[in-house]
Formats: C-alpha cells, structure tokens, sequence
C-alpha cells in the first residue's frame, strides 16, 4: 500500500477501549480525592496544593514517554509496552490510595496514581495518530471521548450506587468510606481489564511504515537565536524571583511560589536549550517544544483557559455542593457525605452527556467546522459552571452539566483534530506530550492562584471559584477563533459523520 490504510468501525473500537478503563481511574480520582483529603484533615485552602501531584506529574512524564515510545519497537509494538506498565501501576496505585493512613500518604498516593495514568494515557493519543490516516482521526478521538465519558458515569456514580446498595457511606475521624473503598478497588480492576483488551486486540505498524505513510508536511527548524534565548531566560527568570519577593515581601499567598516555579522554570529551559547539544531527551524534547507548529501555539491559548476551568471544577465542586446545596462543611456529616456522593453524581453526568456529545459533534462539525463548533461547546460548558450561581436546588445541577458534558467532549477531541494533521509520524508521540504542557501548565496555574483567589477576592466561597471556571470557558471558547483550521481535518470529520 503507498497511503496507511483505513480502520473498520470494530478497529477503531477495538484501539481506543482502554480509554475507558484510563478515565475509570482519572474519574474516581477527579471525583473523590479531594473528599479523602478533607476527610483525612486537609483545610480547604490546602486542597489546591495538594491536586498540584496531578497535572505536575503530567508535565514530566508525558513528553519523556512521548519521546521514549517514538524511538520503541518490541513484539508487543511501539505503544502498548506504555500502555501495560502504567495499567498494571495505575491498578495498584488505586487499591493502595484509600487504605493510605494520613494525609500525606495520600498525597503521595496521588502522585504515584496520576504518573502511572500518564504513562498509559500519552501513548494512547499517539496511537490514534499512528495508526489512522488523517481522515479518520477526528473519528478517532471522538471515540476515546465516547469512552472516556462511558468510563466516568459508572465511576462517578459507583459511591452512590454503593451507598444505595447498603455499603456504609460514612466512617470515623480519618478513615474513608467503604463505599469509596470499594470504588477505587473495583476501578482498579476495571482499568487493568480495559487497556488489556486494547494490547491483545490491536496490532502496530513498524515505524519504517509509518513514515513511508506519513501525511504531514515537513517541520522546518531554523537555527536557533542563542541570542533571544538567553534575553528571554533572564526576562522569565527575574518575573518569577519578583514573583516570589512579592510572596515574602507582602504576605501573599504561600501557593503563588508554585507560579514563580513555574516562570523560573520555563527561563532555565531557555538557558538549557541554548547549551545542550546533541541527541539527547533533553534536548531533542526542549527543541520541539522551542520548533513547535504554529497550529500548537495558537492552540495553547485555548488549552489553557479551558483546563483553568476544569480544574476549578474539579477542587471545588465538591466543597461548593455540600456546602450551598447540602449545608455542611463537616466531612463527618451525613449531610456532607450525601452531597459528595450527589456530586459523584453530577459527574457522571456531564461525562454521561459528553458520550452522547462526542456522537452529535461530527454533525456539528459537518455544519459548522470544526473551530465553530468548538466555540458553540465551550460557552455551552461556561454558562453551566455559571448556573450553580443561580440555581438553589442540587437536582438541577443536572441541567447545568448538560453543557458541561459537551465542553469535556469538545476539548478531548477538537483540539486534537485541528492540531494532528500537523505532525509528524517520526515525533507524534513527543509532541503529544509537548500538547499536554498547555493541559499541565494551566492547571498548575490554577493550583497557585485559586487559594489566593478564593480568600483575596471570591469571599471564600467555593462556588465563586466555578464562576471564574465558567468565565474561563467562555474566553477559550471565543480564542479558537484565531486557530487556523486544517481544512483535511474537517473534511475527514464531515466525511465519517456522512
């Protein structure tokens, strides 16, 4: 064959299942780990802090697997390897973590947890990329957002399912609930099952394959300006030493020090790719990031505020529900633990409508392109982050994840429509992991300022932190108007909603 061929409906199902069994274990995590943290002591400005594990771990490990796994081939593939490692780490981190005895080992816990998701998830966005020609790749990653959404109804609801079964759904001082016990360990076996079935019913192509089919048209990466790069090192530098003067100087938050890292970081980054030479991880990772397509800056921006919101989702709206809709901040409480389970619920929910979303979004695209259609999806997703403002009983919070589900849908799969037929067969897993960096860093962001943002400015009211999540969705939805929109993406995307 001189072009990679096209999948059956059964390939493409086969390929992305164990993205169901990755966002089972994202799910229980997003929806319960702040309720062990509180449970296990945590005060609510120290929640964000402690979610840093998450999207750090993201940040490291996702472009080292991404560059690792472009340069793999085994017998079991180039991908798949990645996939087993972190299935088998993911299960064990999630029949550990709600047995952990104090805060600080579930913290720890978290770190392990989300590393080893990372491990199997990067890999599994690359996969898409090998193994579908351009045309059916919108096909395929609005399947992984069919699963994903699968996947995290039945874990969401799994402590309210439990709870109504007859499981306790209360414990002592420092001790989890079995209901959320038992989840985690059924999610864990469920996550190994998963991504098993993926490895042993899908096959690879043979990099020397992959490039014979490649697509994409050929990076260009000028020399580069050491010049601008150490100007640009010592301006990041010196905002993120101001930044953390400011913090001592003037009793700020203690959380900004992770933004002043961060800045601090990305000017050393500077520094590092300057003197690094040759073909080494470091290097190779810095210079993709530095050569990246213009597709995938412009992208950033849009990744940014809708991962800002998503994070402010998922810290608070526990804390928001149990307190305005249910009363009680005692995580001790049966009034606190209903509406913890109530917001398992409602997490379900929105990934429920975000499977329905990923099988209407073609149609849409069909319509109204694929930056459009973005667009319509994430203010769909900001007036329901705003809604639980305004709206007194939580049985009605259900409407409002309505358009949440359709932004979750919408950002796992548009993003990367616009931005595949942009890369490279030889770098597609390094630069799925240089993506995630605009998932990673907003997050980051979020985890610095949103405690400071909660006391300074939002009254200390956690429903104010959705409204700024919901704010945000909107100015993402309005940013990927300026993306340049790859007119081979939306053809493919029309051509399979036909």
């Amino acid at each position: 064959m001189d072009r990679k061929p096209q999948l059956s409906f059964w390939q493409i199902w086969n390929m992305c299942f164990g993205f169901l069994g990755i966002q089972f274990g994202f799910a229980l995590q997003n929806a319960n780990v702040s309720r062990i943290f509180q449970t296990l002591g945590a005060e609510m400005d120290e929640i964000p802090v402690l979610w840093i594990a998450a999207p750090l771990t993201g940040l490291i490990v996702q472009p080292i697997v991404g560059y690792l796994s472009d340069r793999t081939w085994t017998g079991l593939g180039r991908r798949r390897p990645y996939f087993l490692v972190g299935a088998v780490l993911s299960t064990l981190a999630l029949f550990v973590m709600p047995e952990s005895p104090a805060l600080w080992i579930a913290a720890g816990m978290l770190w392990v947890l989300d590393a080893s998701i990372n491990i199997s998830m990067e890999p599994f966005r690359a996969f898409v990329g090998d193994q579908l020609p351009c045309r059916q790749r919108p096909t395929g990653y609005a399947m992984q957002s069919f699963f994903i959404g699968v996947g995290s109804v039945v874990a969401s609801l799994l402590p309210f399912l439990l709870a109504h079964l007859g499981v306790a759904n209360t414990a002592g001082p420092g001790e989890v609930p079995d209901t959320v016990r038992y989840a985690f360990w059924f999610g864990g076996a469920v996550l190994l099952l998963a991504v098993g079935w993926t490895i042993v019913s899908t096959r690879e192509y043979p990099p020397a394959q992959l490039q014979a089919w490649d697509e994409a048209p050929v990076l260009v990466r000028p020399p580069l300006d050491r010049g601008r790069l150490a100007r640009h090192g010592i301006a990041w530098l010196a905002a993120g030493a101001l930044l953390a003067a400011a913090v001592v100087g003037f009793g700020l938050d203690k959380q900004l020090y992770i933004l002043a890292g961060l800045l601090a970081a990305y000017g050393l980054a500077q520094f590092a790719l300057r003197h690094l030479r040759g073909d080494n991880p470091l290097a190779s990772i810095l210079g993709d990031l530095h050569h990246m397509p213009r597709v995938m800056r412009q992208l950033a921006v849009v990744q940014f505020f809708s991962w800002f919101a998503l994070f402010a989702m998922w810290i608070y709206t526990t804390a928001a529900v149990t307190g305005v809709h249910f009363g009680s901040d005692d995580p001790t409480s049966a009034a606190y633990n209903e509406g913890a389970n109530w917001v398992g619920v409602l997490f379900a929910a929105y990934n429920g409508f975000a499977a329905l979303a990923a099988m209407v979004i073609p149609a849409m695209v069909r319509r109204l392109g694929l930056r459009m259609s973005h667009l319509v999806n994430a203010v769909l997703g900001g007036l329901g982050l705003l809604s639980f403002l305004v709206i007194d009983d939580p049985r009605w919070l259900l409407l409002s994840m309505v358009g949440v589900g359709f932004a979750w849908a919408s950002i796992l799969s548009l993003p990367y429509a616009l931005l595949s037929d942009c890369l490279p067969a030889a770098k597609m897993g390094v630069y799925m992991g240089i993506f995630n960096f605009f998932i990673v860093i907003p997050q980051l962001v979020a985890a610095s300022l949103l405690g400071f943002l909660l006391n300074t400015f939002l009254g200390g009211e956690p429903v104010n932190a959705l409204a700024v999540g919901g704010i945000s969705l909107v100015i993402a939805g309005l940013c990927v108007l300026r993306v340049s929109e790859p007119l081979a993406a939306t053809a493919g995307t029309a051509g399979e909603a036909a």
